[in-house]
């Protein structure tokens, strides 16, 4: 498999973290950015979900991309922000404006509660990909579009020209996971969505991953991807059923609530703060997951 194309590798979706004030917290963002790259990722998305995207205006979407810009050119890191709209003709628009803010590729969701037809969602992301200064990565995550897309319109549009790879998150290791993966696309990368899942579908081919846990424990994923690339099956098992556990604690309340509260306990973060809708995670959901998080960072590195 090609491992180190632009968007193969390990990406951490960043979080946004806020000030008791209640606004951006810059510099805590840029320690992040800093943190994920230095322990081994391949690159960071700025504006994804995890980011709490759709609750930020666009002076601070302008603050989060440019910080983010900044650390991926100092580390020589590729940059992935998200993008997009339901509305094609909208789509486009932000994507071109993407030029010139230092991004290497842009994540865009399949349309969500539209609920489109699968020729729909292929004529869409023509349209964006023709309008769009870099490379697409298609997001498909059914649970939150609404949407399941067949393994035959995954590889519609991953012949579309610049569409480069599917940030894939169907929510389990289905036959059309096995049919994607097992019969790759030339030119196209399969990336690990669904944290839980990120062992098996490295396993089973995957090129890389987006992964929320990432922020914790940055260095053993980086590690459960050498392994499964080098064959080293028995520490790839053991590596990724802890990374499992700990990833699905961090999930046992809406992302990133849990995220933010295990790295405000770490001191990385000023506050473990989240906007509404969303709430702050419970004592519990932190501590369990600090917990899980301390025996990863535990576990024996292979020599």
């Amino acid at each position: 498999m090609t491992w180190h194309t632009p968007v193969d590798g390990l990406h951490v979706p960043l979080i946004t973290p806020f000030t008791a004030e209640g606004t951006v917290a810059a510099d805590a963002l840029e320690a992040l950015a800093r943190a994920a790259l230095d322990a081994g990722a391949t690159g960071l998305v700025a504006l994804g979900t995890t980011g709490e995207t759709a609750v930020l205006d666009a002076d601070e979407r302008r603050t989060v991309v440019e910080v983010c810009a900044r650390v991926c050119e100092e580390r020589g890191a590729h940059l992935t922000v998200g993008a997009g709209s339901n509305d094609t003709r909208a789509g486009e628009r932000a994507l071109a404006g993407l030029a010139g803010t230092g991004a290497s590729a842009a994540l865009v969701t399949v349309p969500a509660f539209t609920r489109p037809s699968e020729e729909g969602v292929v004529a869409h992301f023509t349209r964006l990909a023709a309008a769009c200064p870099v490379p697409l990565i298609v997001y498909h995550i059914p649970y939150r579009t609404g949407l399941p897309l067949s393994v035959d319109a995954l590889r519609a549009l991953a012949r579309i020209p610049g569409v480069a790879a599917v940030k894939y998150a169907p929510g389990a290791i289905t036959q059309d996971t096995m049919e994607l993966l097992g019969d790759p696309v030339p030119g196209f990368s399969v990336l690990a969505g669904d944290d839980v899942f990120v062992s098996p579908l490295l396993a089973l081919g995957a090129s890389g991953a987006i992964l929320a846990s990432a922020h914790l424990a940055t260095g053993r994923f980086t590690e459960l991807a050498a392994a499964w690339r080098s064959g080293d099956t028995v520490r790839a098992r053991d590596l990724g059923h802890a990374l499992a556990r700990m990833s699905a604690a961090l999930f046992r309340e809406p992302n990133p609530a849990v995220v933010k509260g295990v790295l405000h306990e770490r001191g990385l973060i000023p506050t473990a703060e989240v906007r509404l809708p969303l709430l702050p995670a419970r004592p519990d959901s932190v501590s369990r997951s600090l917990r899980l998080l301390t025996e990863v960072e535990g576990t024996v590195t292979a020599a």
